[in-house]
Order: C-alpha cells, then structure tokens, then sequence
C-alpha cells in the first residue's frame, strides 16, 4: 500500500530570469515497508524533496499525499497534525531541546502525542543504539555523534508510520553508521514503517530496498546493476 505520493510536485524558487527548479516535476511513491534510499551531490534536489514529501514546505505545482491525505489541500495548522501523527524526521541538525536531558526529550513527546514507545521498548531502543548511560545529560554533554543517535531515538519513540532521515549517519563512523541502518531496516520491516533516507554514503545502499538518484532537481529511480556500479565508482 502506499504510503507517499509525490504526483507531479514541483518546487520552484525565485521568478523571471532568477527563477530556480529546486525540485523539477517528480512522480514518486513509497510503500509500507519500503527503506529507500536517494543519494546524488549537494545541491542536486535531496533535501528539497524531502521537505516536501514530509510536508514541511508546500510544492509550487503538483500535489504530496501521505496515507491517502492530500497535504496540498492542507493549511499550515492540518500540515502540522499529519506530520505529527505520521512522520519520524532525523534531521542534520538534531534538533534537541537544549535544557531537557536525553528521557526527558522523550516526555515532551507524550505531551502531543500518545502511543509512543512504552518503556521497555524506549529501554531497548536506547540499549541498541549505545545512549542507555546517558539518560540524565543535556545535549550540550553530548558529542555530535551521541547528538544524533539520542535525535534518532527521538523520531523512533513516537512510532511514526514515515521516517524522513537526512544524512542520518554524517555524525557517525563507520560501525555505528552501519548499527544504525541495520536498526532503521529492523524499525521498517518489523512495524511495517516506510523510511526514506537522504545521504551521501553510498556504502548505505546496501540496505536499501530501493535506491533514488537526484541530479540537478531530476528525480530517477536507480536499477539494480546502477546500484552496483555507483558503489563501485
């Protein structure tokens, strides 16, 4: 079933002559289940588009619909209750609240939304991505790193039915970046989730049930062997 649908969305900056296809028009769709990955250079599209397919900014043309809501016919404020109902997002930034400690920046969730992790999940979740013995710190005494993963358990504990990750590993290195690809397609398959991640890593892919290549705006679904090949270029 899908999940995502971008139905030729477009997303287009300034006008006249300074005029920029951030985004040129995209069909997309993501099933239930599905861990994709969309790689390409800077500045070629991949952060554009997955800012519209959360619905964190509005396509200029075409329309965005997650679990058959059409965000496009959305104001701001219904944009905001889907993306807090369905959406996990793991940003570059992690966007921790500064003066809460790693558990409490989970608490703040159960204020807006219910049906999160209970604590036995929350405890393994913690256990499976190395930040069980920071608990009590604030993410000032945290490295990038350990920054990243608490941001990771954070989109993980309201159990969201998309998960929209940006560079998820940047902060990581290698065997880390590998656990948690490794516990994002366990997250996926196990609670039939969709996930899409951006990255750089071509290594990731492998983990991938599909790979997407963005250049200059151009969204273009990667086959099998171009997988391969781009792994090995």
């Amino acid at each position: 079933m899908a999940i995502i649908e971008l139905n030729k969305a477009k997303k287009t900056f300034g006008s006249g002559h300074k005029q920029v296809d951030a985004m040129k028009e995209t069909d997309f769709t993501a099933e239930k289940g599905e861990l994709i990955a969309i790689i390409g250079p800077s500045g070629s599209g991949k952060s554009t588009f997955l800012t519209i397919a959360g619905g964190l900014q509005s396509p200029s043309s075409g329309e965005i619909i997650i679990n058959d809501q059409n965000l496009s016919n959305m104001n701001e404020k219904s944009r905001s209750k889907v993306r807090l109902k369905e959406i996990g997002f793991i940003l570059q930034a992690s966007n921790l609240v500064p003066f809460l400690t790693v558990d409490n920046q989970m608490k703040l969730l159960d204020n807006v939304k219910k049906d999160n992790m209970t604590k036995k999940e929350l405890d393994k979740l913690y256990e499976d991505l190395g930040i069980s013995d920071l608990r009590k710190k604030y993410p000032a005494d945290l490295s990038g790193g350990e920054r990243q993963r608490v941001a990771i358990a954070k989109a993980l504990y309201s159990k969201p039915s998309i998960i929209l990750a940006d560079e998820p590993t940047a902060s990581l290195d290698s065997e880390r970046a590998y656990e948690v690809m490794e516990l994002l397609k366990k997250e996926t398959k196990s609670n039939d989730t969709t996930t899409i991640v951006v990255t750089h890593d071509i290594r990731l892919i492998d983990y991938c049930d599909k790979v997407y290549k963005m250049t200059d705006g151009i969204l273009k679904l990667q086959e099998k062997q171009e997988s391969e090949e781009l792994k090995t270029s």
